[in-house]
């Protein structure tokens, strides 16, 4: 991984104020690709999705299958820990009750407890025309409220278009659309579905989406990151 581990008091006040954090250098050009080339290797998958036979769009993703592999495992026990400090933070604003705990391997068994067994960690894939359609990325009732994407393809080389897009949903105003620009290697750290917010009378809930233009020319692979496990 590199350039790990990163500022994450400044990673905390950008998801505190806009519900997304750029990771930059999260994984090295040598680590994307060796994740990227996974994609057409049957044996580390538990599933496949293309996402026009379900209304999600169009291309194509992946789930790994436990154990993950080394690269993906490591990522995901590395960026746990900080993220659940981020995450009780949250709980605590809004007012709910369950802490998250702070090892990735802890929190696991939880999932499992609640009968939420299947890995969520997977690989996307998209080609020209391809896009994904805003979404939440919930798998049962378990929901650790934040996630990571991290890039795998150059933008501008491997491919043109697929921007990351982020929408909130603000009380009595219209939503909110955001880019978040990566390069690759960069990761993306963004609420599942919903973030705190500072009102004039305390905390209030946002609703947040995510989902991934059109792509015009090219291949884009990228790494997605959930933390609970799905049922």
């Amino acid at each position: 991984m590199s350039n790990f581990p990163h500022d994450w008091r400044r990673i905390a006040a950008e998801l505190d104020e806009q519900g997304w954090a750029v990771l930059e250098g999260l994984l090295d050009l040598p680590e994307c690709d060796e994740i990227a080339d996974l994609y057409d290797r049957d044996e580390h998958f538990r599933s496949k999705v293309v996402m026009a036979r379900h209304g999600f769009g169009q291309g194509e993703y992946r789930y790994f299958a436990y154990p993950l592999p080394p690269a993906v495992a490591k990522l995901r026990s590395a960026l746990y820990p900080p993220l659940s400090a981020i995450a009780n933070a949250w709980h605590q604003r809004l007012g709910f009750d369950n802490r998250f705990p702070k090892d990735q391997a802890d929190y696991q068994i939880h999932c499992h407890n609640c009968g939420q067994t299947r890995p969520t960690p997977l690989l996307l894939r998209y080609g020209p025309g391809d896009y994904n359609c805003l979404h939440q990325d919930l798998y049962g009732g378990e929901v650790f409220p934040l996630q990571v994407a991290a890039l795998l393809s150059e933008p501008g080389q491997d491919f043109t278009g697929g921007e990351f897009v982020l929408t909130e949903q603000r009380p009595r105003m219209q939503s909110r659309v955001q880019v978040v620009a990566l390069k690759k290697g960069d990761g993306v750290v963004f609420a599942v579905n919903s973030r705190p917010a500072k009102g004039r009378r305390g905390d209030y809930r946002l609703t947040m989406r995510h989902g991934v233009s059109r792509l015009r020319t090219g291949r884009r692979h990228v790494l997605g990151l959930i933390f609970h496990d799905a049922a």
